[in-house]
């Protein structure tokens, strides 16, 4: 595999760095980089050496250091951010992605507004600890349940990932979709660039400026409300709007503080969030094979580039070196360097490549998506170790999952023992064990409930607050119990074995074993 943390080189091996245009010799001067035409004279230099002998000479431009390469596509080489403003290439490939972006905002903005018998589509309530997915609701005491969902969610990244790579990043990370699909598109409107890239077109000072920040701020504000809503459900949020924010103050700062990070991120961070802070990019090394489709430049058609008109005596690639693959990547990497960390898979440069293949009358497909094989010529695998182990682990996963919610019952019944004496003696001399019943209703209706004890013969159940054996819908309570029964069934043990069944009204049953505590 390449290295996936290879960073851009210019044409035919070349730095792509501004400074390649230079002499060579100093930092800062715009000579010409062709040697018949350099002034190798002193005066030309004189900069590195004018200081007296007597004083201490600070190291000339001479003396340090070049970088062979960027440490990063956003950073210049004297360590300043150097800002992305790519050109729109609007190919087959983009219309695509346009059409997905455009479906998964609606999708965004839309579930918080969904209702499947009465309860949300998705809502985490954090306060309440539930989170409801397709109007089934989930609490802490389903660890079994939750765990097998999150393995699902992350086994199937990972199998996607060995099958068409980073189609993640390229197609549906909302970083990707908003950035690429909804605020460049805004920064190009007041720039006037059209899609064209390069620097702003229109004077962007003044009114512009505060234009743009200001749509960037609506857009951010509305999308920080419907993030706020996949967590206090949309009927809080519409009460919240309409009241003066120091009566909710906590969810007023959410929602102030998620518009802030996406003011930075869009506005500033931008493309450094995907090559600097999300991990996804260098997990790809671990997560990809040869056999992994990605969005891949192909040498042996391609090399050597020829710029301009072919020449008929030496070969030559179909690669005509016109450097568009460059111009229109957002992250600012050089395809033809091979796979690289900073690749988002968004198909920008296949696009822009084949639209210049389609003009110049070559076969399009020089940038494509690929595999490492398929471009080093070796056979396509679609069985291999991964794309077997990894629907294998998928299926049991799942399995396990269904079954975990199959055989959920319509509620939660958990026995939690009273606090204080383990147990009492009464004037009767029967012996009383505290308990405390966690009765939760999962259903969409009212439901009464009954308790009773299987085993052993000769306990007594008595419910303290028998009201509370009605529950409303998601209702949540906590029942206190008494259980009486005589000493002889713990004597020798101190303790005995007990069952108890809590039943709804649809007969559906739970069984709890215990343990109840007496003298020996």
């Amino acid at each position: 595999m390449s290295d996936a943390f290879s960073l851009p080189i210019g044409p035919n091996g070349k730095s792509s760095s501004s400074h390649e245009s230079g002499c060579g010799k100093c930092g800062d001067c715009s000579c010409s980089g062709d040697s018949k035409n350099h002034r190798d004279d002193a005066s030309h230099h004189s900069h590195a050496n004018q200081a007296a002998p007597s004083e201490k000479t600070a190291p000339s431009n001479d003396a340090l250091l070049t970088p062979d390469e960027h440490v990063l596509s956003t950073l210049e080489r004297d360590g300043s951010r150097r800002w992305l403003r790519p050109k729109l290439s609007m190919g087959d490939w983009w219309k695509k992605r346009r059409v997905v972006a455009y479906i998964l905002m609606v999708v965004f903005v839309a579930i918080p507004h969904l209702r499947i018998g009465g309860k949300p589509v998705v809502l985490l309530d954090l306060v309440s600890r539930q989170l409801t997915v397709l109007g089934k609701t989930f609490y802490p005491t389903d660890t079994l349940i939750l765990a097998f969902g999150m393995l699902s969610v992350f086994i199937t990244i990972v199998l996607i990932t060995a099958i068409a790579g980073r189609a993640w990043c390229g197609w549906a990370c909302p970083q990707t979709v908003y950035m690429e699909f909804l605020f460049r598109p805004i920064d190009r409107f007041f720039e006037g660039t059209s899609g064209k890239g390069g620097k702003p077109k229109a004077n962007m000072g003044g009114i512009r400026s505060v234009a743009r920040i200001a749509v960037y701020v609506v857009l951010c504000m509305f999308l920080a409300h419907t993030f706020l809503a996949y967590f206090v459900g949309t009927d809080r949020l519409a009460e919240w709007v309409r009241m003066s924010p120091l009566e909710h103050p906590s969810a007023f700062l959410v929602m102030a503080a998620v518009t802030g990070l996406m003011l930075f991120d869009f506005l500033i961070f931008r493309e450094q969030l995907c090559l600097i802070a999300c991990p996804y990019g260098r997990f790809q090394s671990v997560m990809l094979d040869e056999q992994s489709k990605i969005v891949a430049y192909d040498p042996v058609r391609g090399e050597p580039r020829v710029k301009g008109k072919r020449p008929s005596s030496k070969p030559a690639g179909d690669c005509v070196d016109c450097n568009q693959c460059v111009v229109v990547c957002p992250t600012g990497i050089d395809i033809r360097d091979g796979l690289q960390m900073e690749c988002i898979n968004c198909t920008q440069c296949i696009d822009a490549c084949n639209s210049v293949m389609e003009k110049v009358g070559l076969p399009t497909g020089l940038i494509r998506y690929s595999s490492q094989d398929e471009i080093a010529r070796k056979p396509k695998k679609l069985l291999r170790a991964r794309t077997i182990v990894y629907p294998i682990i998928l299926l049991a996963v799942m399995s396990g999952f269904a079954y975990a919610v199959s055989s959920k019952v319509g509620f939660d019944a958990r026995l939690l023992r009273g606090k204080g004496a383990p147990f009492s003696i009464n004037n009767n001399g029967s012996v009383n064990n505290s308990f405390k019943l966690r009765l939760v209703n999962r259903t969409h209706d009212d439901q009464n409930y009954t308790i009773t004890i299987d085993q052993p013969e000769g306990v007594t159940l008595e419910v303290i607050q028998q009201e509370l054996l009605s529950l409303p819908p998601g209702g949540n309570v906590l029942v206190p119990l008494s259980v009486e029964f005589k000493p002889l069934l713990t004597r020798g043990k101190g303790n005995t074995q007990a069952t108890m069944v809590v039943r709804d009204e649809s007969d559906h049953s739970d069984e709890i074993d215990f343990k109840i505590l007496g003298p020996r």
